[in-house]
Order: C-alpha cells, then sequence, then structure tokens
C-alpha cells in the first residue's frame, strides 16, 4: 500500500493524504516522493480538480521529517559518485516542492495555478514542514502537544529541502535564526506568532478548514512574495547595509556558539547568505549544493548515526533482554538529597507513584519541594498547569517511614556514596519489600558487585547511576553486577524508558564507563596546569575542539573536594600502580588552600561575590609559571581527546562497553564528548585507526604509558579496520 493516497471530492478538492506504512508517525522515503510526485502531477492534469489539500492520516502528527536511513541509500545508489548521488536526489526533492509551489501557473503571468494547502494535525518536524512552506497556505490544527519546526541542526545537518531558502525568505534572516540555527520547535500558536504558519483551528474543522481556503483563492493568494516581481529580502539582502550587518552579525553568533566545530551551522549561513543574493531556483542549488557538502562531511554522518540512529535504538531497547513488561508502577527513592529528588520528580512526572524516603521528615519534605519548584517554574513559563502540578505531587509521598515502599516494584537507592551506609539500607529496604522488587542503587563510583553482597537476592540487584541534575541530564547508566539477572536488566531499561531518558547498559568495573573516561579528562587539563601549560589554552583548546566546558572549569563545577576524595579513593584502590601523583598535588594544594570549586566560589576560577566566574584565578600562576615554550592548539586537544577516547577503547577490550553504539551515546549526552565528532569510536574512525595509533605511539613517548595505543586499537590499525566496521553485527540493529 502507498505512503501517499488521494480522494478526489465532488466539489472539486483533492485530498491527499500522508500514512506511512508500519510507522506511528510519517517519515519520506524515496518511494514516497515519487508517490507525492505522481499525485500532484494527476491532480494539476484534472480539470476537475479546483484546489489540493495535503494533510496526514496520523493522529495528531503531521510528520516526523525524513527516513536519514534514506541519505545512506542515495550514497549507495550513487555508486562512485557519491556526493552527485546526494546532489542529485536533493534536486529531485526540489523539483516536485517547487511543482506544489508553482502548481501549475503560467510562468510570465503566474497565473492558472491550482491552490494548494497543507493541513497539519499536530507535530510537523524537519521535512514535515519543508513541504507545507513550499504549499500557499498552512492550516494547523490547534494541539499545544504539537511541535513545529527545524530541528535537523541538532543532529549535524540542516534543512536542506528548501527550509533554508523558503524561511529565510519568508521571515528574513533575523526571524528565521532560532528555527535553523538552534532547531527551535514551537506549538502551533506560537508558530503562527512567529508567521512560520498562516492559521490556528480547531481539530476537528482542520481539513474543512483548508478545503474551503483551496476552493476560494484566487491567483493573487498562491503567488509566493519571492516570485512576484519587485520582492525584497526582509531585513535586506547582504549587499544591502541593513542586511549585510545582519549577517555579520549572525556570522559572529554562529562562531561564538559552536566554535566552528559544526560543519552543518557554517554551512546553513553560507546557503542562507549566498542564497539571498540570487533568484530563488539559483538559492535553492546553492542550498542543495550547501547540504551535499554537510552529508559527505563524515562529522555529519556520525552526529546522525550517534544523535539519531542509535540513539533510537537505545531508547527503543536494542540491547534488552528477553523478559516480560516490565514497565514500573509504584518506585521507593531513598534518599531525599539533590540526586533523589530529582528522580522522584522524573518519576513522578512520567505518571510514576513515588515513596521518598529520608531519615527526617523534613529532608523528606526538602526533597519533594524540589518538584514543587520545578512545576511553579513550568507554571510561569506557561508549560504546565496548577492541575498538572497538584497531580504530579500527588504521585508523591514524602516520608521517613519504610513500611510506606511495601507495593513498590522497583527501589532505587540515593543515599551517601558510603558502602556500610548503602548496605544497612539494602538489607533494612529488603525486609520490608516484595520478594519480586528490583533494588537498584545509583552510584557512580562504587562496584555493583560488592554492593550487592549486603542484598539477600543479588540477581535482583542492579546499579542505575543517573547524572545531574537528574530532569535535565538525558542519559542514564544501567550497570550490571555478576549476578544481575535479565529481568533487573529488563526492569531498570523499562524504567529509564518511562521517564524518557536514553539508557546505556555496561557491566561492572571501577568508575563503571562514563566516570572512567571523563575523570582522566579533567586530570590531563590539571596534569597540564602542573607542567605549566597556560591554563586558558587548556580551557580553549578544550571548547575549540567541542567539549562544552573546560577540564579546569568542569572540575569547578563538580568540586574539587570530591576530586581529592576520589583520588584518594582510587589510590588506595591501587596502591603502587597508581599515576596520578602529578595531578593531586595540584588538586590536593586547591583544596587545602579552601579552593573548593564553584560551591565556595574559588577553585581554578575565581568567582565574584554573586558567584559568577570572573576568570582563571591568577594564583595558578604563582604556583605553577608558565613554560617559556607552549605547546600548540593541535597538541593539547589531541592529549584532551586522545586520553578519553582511549580509556573508551580500553572498557571495550575489557568488556565494560559491549556495544560501541552506547559507547559514543553515552559520551555525548553523558559528559558532551564533543557531539561534532559522533562519540570517541566516532572519532577514532574520522581519523583512521593507523593515524590514531601512531598519533598514540607520538604522545605515550612524550607523557605517558596513559597515552599506549590498546591492543585492540593497534591490531585494528594492522587490519584497516574501523570500529564501526569491526563490529557492525551489533551495530546493524541502529
Amino acid at each position: 500500500m502507498a505512503d501517499f493516497t488521494m480522494e478526489k471530492g465532488a466539489d472539486g478538492a483533492a485530498i491527499i493524504t500522508w500514512d506511512t506504512q508500519g510507522k506511528s508517525m510519517n517519515v519520506m522515503t524515496l518511494d514516497a516522493w515519487d508517490e507525492l510526485d505522481a499525485l500532484i502531477d494527476d491532480a494539476l492534469a484534472d480539470d476537475a480538480v479546483k484546489g489540493i489539500v495535503l494533510t496526514s492520516g496520523k493522529p495528531g502528527s503531521f510528520a516526523g521529517g525524513m527516513d536519514l536511513k534514506v541519505i545512506a541509500k542515495m550514497k549507495e545508489m550513487a555508486g562512485d559518485d557519491p556526493a552527485k548521488g546526494l546532489f542529485d536526489g536533493i534536486m529531485n526533492a526540489h523539483r516536485i516542492m517547487r511543482k506544489i509551489e508553482r502548481a501549475g501557473m503560467d510562468p510570465k503571468t503566474l497565473k492558472g495555478g491550482k491552490p494548494i494547502a497543507a493541513a497539519l494535525p499536530g507535530t510537523a518536524l524537519g521535512i514535515g514542514l519543508e513541504i507545507p512552506l513550499s504549499c500557499h497556505r498552512i492550516f494547523a490544527a490547534d494541539n499545544p502537544k504539537a511541535k513545529i519546526g527545524l530541528p535537523e541542526i541538532k543532529v549535524g545537518i540542516f534543512p536542506g529541502a528548501g527550509g533554508t531558502t523558503r524561511l529565510t525568505r519568508k521571515l528574513g534572516l533575523m526571524g528565521a535564526s532560532q528555527l535553523l540555527l538552534e532547531g527551535k520547535l514551537n506549538d502551533p500558536a506560537r508558530a503562527k506568532a512567529a508567521g512560520v504558519i498562516d492559521e490556528v483551528v480547531p481539530a476537528e474543522d482542520l481539513v474543512d478548514a483548508a478545503r474551503a481556503w483551496v476552493l476560494g483563492a484566487t491567483d493573487n493568494d498562491i503567488v509566493k512574495p519571492w516570485d512576484q516581481k519587485g520582492y525584497k529580502f526582509p531585513g535586506g539582502a547582504p549587499y544591502h547595509t541593513s542586511g549585510f550587518m545582519t549577517f555579520v552579525g549572525a556570522s559572529a553568533m554562529v562562531n561564538g556558539k559552536t566554535k566552528g566545530v559544526y560543519p552543518a551551522a557554517k554551512a546553513l549561513l553560507s546557503a542562507a547568505y549566498e542564497g539571498a543574493m540570487v533568484p530563488f531556483d539559483t538559492a535553492l542549488k546553492i542550498e542543495a549544493r550547501w547540504f551535499t557538502n554537510v552529508l559527505m562531511n563524515p562529522s555529519s554522518a556520525n552526529m546522525i548515526r550517534s544523535l539519531f540512529v542509535s540513539k533510537e535504538a537505545l531508547e527503543k531497547g536494542a540491547n534488552r533482554p528477553e523478559a516480560p513488561d516490565q514497565k514500573v508502577g509504584k518506585v521507593g527513592v531513598l534518599g531525599a538529597g539533590m540526586m533523589g529528588a530529582g528522580i522522584a520528580l522524573v518519576s513522578a512526572l512520567a505518571g510514576i507513584e513515588v515513596v521518598l524516603i529520608d531519615q527526617t521528615q523534613e529532608a523528606a519534605d526538602k526533597g519533594k519541594a524540589y518538584t514543587t519548584a520545578y512545576m511553579d517554574k513550568g507554571i510561569a513559563r506557561k508549560k504546565a498547569t496548577p492541575e498538572k502540578k497538584e497531580a504530579v505531587l500527588g504521585l508523591i509521598t514524602a516520608t521517613t517511614d519504610l513500611e510506606a515502599l511495601r507495593g513498590c516494584d522497583l527501589i532505587v537507592e540515593a543515599v551517601f556514596e558510603d558502602p556500610k551506609v548503602k548496605a544497612g539500607m539494602t538489607q533494612r529496604v529488603e525486609a520490608v519489600i516484595g520478594e519480586d522488587c528490583i533494588f537498584a542503587t545509583n552510584t557512580s563510583t562504587l562496584p555493583i558487585t560488592d554492593l550487592a553482597k549486603a542484598s539477600s537476592r543479588p540477581d535482583q540487584f542492579i546499579g542505575i547511576h543517573f547524572f545531574s541534575p537528574v530532569d535535565k541530564m538525558m542519559l542514564v547508566e544501567i550497570i550490571k553486577g555478576r549476578q544481575t539477572g535479565d529481568r533487573a536488566v529488563a526492569k531498570a531499561l523499562d524504567f529509564v524508558r518511562q521517564i524518557r531518558k536514553t539508557p546505556i547498559v555496561v557491566n561492572d568495573a571501577r568508575f563503571f564507563y562514563a566516570n572512567r573516561c571523563i575523570i582522566p579528562y579533567l586530570n590531563e587539563g590539571i596534569r597540564m596546569v602542573s607542567e605549566g601549560v597556560a591554563p586558558a589554552l587548556i580551557e580553549n583548546a578544550a571548547k575549540l575542539v567541542g567539549m562544552p566546558l573546560g577540564p579546569l572549569q568542569l572540575v569547578d563545577e563538580t568540586s574539587i573536594d570530591l576530586g581529592v576524595k576520589i583520588a584518594k579513593a582510587t589510590k588506595a584502590a591501587m596502591g603502587d600502580a597508581y599515576p596520578d601523583e602529578a595531578v593531586d598535588e595540584v588538586l590536593f594544594w586547591l583544596a587545602d588552600e579552601g579552593r573548593l570549586g564553584r560551591k565556595s566560589a574559588a577553585g581554578f576560577y575565581a568567582y565574584d561575590d554573586k558567584g559568577k566566574r570572573t576568570g582563571l584565578w591568577e594564583g595558578l600562576g604563582a604556583r605553577y609559571p608558565l613554560a617559556e615554550e607552549q605547546p600548540d592548539l593541535t597538541s593539547v586537544q589531541h592529549r584532551l581527546l586522545f586520553v578519553q577516547s582511549l580509556e573508551a577503547v580500553r572498557a571495550l577490550e575489557d568488556g565494560v562497553l559491549e556495544d560501541i553504539r552506547e559507547g559514543d551515546v553515552g559520551a555525548i549526552l553523558g559528559w558532551g564528548f564533543a557531539p561534532w565528532s559522533g562519540g570517541p569510536f566516532s572519532w577514532l574512525d574520522m581519523l583512521g585507526a593507523a593515524y590514531a595509533a601512531e598519533r598514540c605511539d607520538a604522545l605515550a613517548e612524550q607523557f605517558g604509558d596513559r597515552f599506549a595505543c590498546p591492543p585492540l586499537l593497534r591490531e585494528m590499525a594492522d587490519k584497516g579496520q574501523s570500529f564501526y566496521g569491526r563490529f557492525a553485527r551489533k551495530d546493524a540493529a541502529a
């Protein structure tokens, strides 16, 4: 059955309905383009058809965008010239949408065309908005849950099917910037206010309103402004004074936010800038060329794979063991501190009943108050209602009474990071909860297998590592102890799916996966300070290679005394093999000076009276004078990225990671590993195993064994392999 079907009414209105087979939301495929093209030809050639309405057969949504797997198919079909295949495919899409836009009108008189309206029942993203933008009027159902926008920039591409050209010509660069450069999504009312869509109507009247419009529209109603004589670019074209300043400002804004490491943002701005100086059809060709350029860039392919394909696969349970549905009905959260309060919040927002436990009623109530404050902010921003607040708070019981945990099917323990405290709590709680209840500990460093020794049912004991702040961080690390059973894993995965987070599943080892990789990044930055590398060079090198925070700022944010605590515990466990004495010398000195990071308004950075960073602390230079010869930018960046990536490879070698998709997705969502790269494994593939191994040897010779090439990477270099080539079987599900 076709994805697009058409029904011609006796009144002269043809209704084309988009209903992708086997999908809950419409996505565009190569075959679907051909179907839409044929139906438009049919309707335009039929004298009985006076106008066309394009709508969706999916309740509550119009389309989720392009099937990104189509891009890979287009490359394959092009054989030895993938760029040409991509460009031709994009231009074919432009041809079809331009046909919709011109609608059979005379090219000289611009008369005789047939009105075409888009009727959006709900969410319209990417190509799901670009096609409506080529129509003559856009109607949207009054559906506050609907999201309308062009989010392509978030997965490493940009709106390349006319979205960039049409939206900038419709709204001007400044008006279109939030939708294009930030991927901002709006509900229908806000989309109308922004000028993206034309009308918002009751859902039950949607198609009828669009039908009435196409049957009553005139020639003047369907000619787009950019096809009319005397059209002027909103805000001024680049060759005019006002327009020039707009584009200069936009360029500065883009480079300020992206640090120049995201090719899609620069390509989008180039397409908009160059396209604004030429006729519309030439602008579409320019957009297509820049879009092809981005799609051919490995950064784009890696971001699409990690941030869309792999992420979606993991969220759908790609690595879930066989087990009956483990949906959580009632969760007990032990500890109402910052972490426990956040877990209670996201659980209640997902409609799960929560029992929030702490030692005192005051502490438990304070934990519940976190949800109150969160909902109040939502109400102030009109993202929540008082009724929603009441419903969410009604799901949370704050108490000191462990008996309230009866009936829970999942426990998430978030008490103090002390094995004895956790063991005591485990035993007390297991005496109350049912035999089938899964017990999860939220820990960032303590081995799950050791903590499970306090449990009478270690097969039902698992680690669920949330990242702080829980309500904002998308990643959840699920850790299997040696005796953790499949049902516990399935329970944890189903719970994470319920609270709308992205899970990765790893095996038990010191620091698990995320902290195992991020701690070396922090340590490398601190080590460079001790070597006399300029702190500003360290921090800016990190940002210029795509890390959201430099290592020194991140240490300040997480607190220096926490770093001291982790260092002491690691040294106690490793003994003479402990490798970070140089790091400790800096860290312990700062702690002794009372510089504990942001929380004490003193750390690697200086802070003002309001706790705002004012710059790197000058005292660092007095203690660690700058070396006369400073390293070049690339050398610093390689140290910071390789030290993380090699630890990811070792985690794969050790069996901590079982799936490289989880390694890449977890790195980006967990600690912000250079998203433009697609993650550490994607980055190493981008470099090539042979070059990566060569750089390891050079770095190890100069800086030490922490850069020693892992045997797996060395073997891959010798065999000419890549991670996503070698481990393709595990990646196939994505």
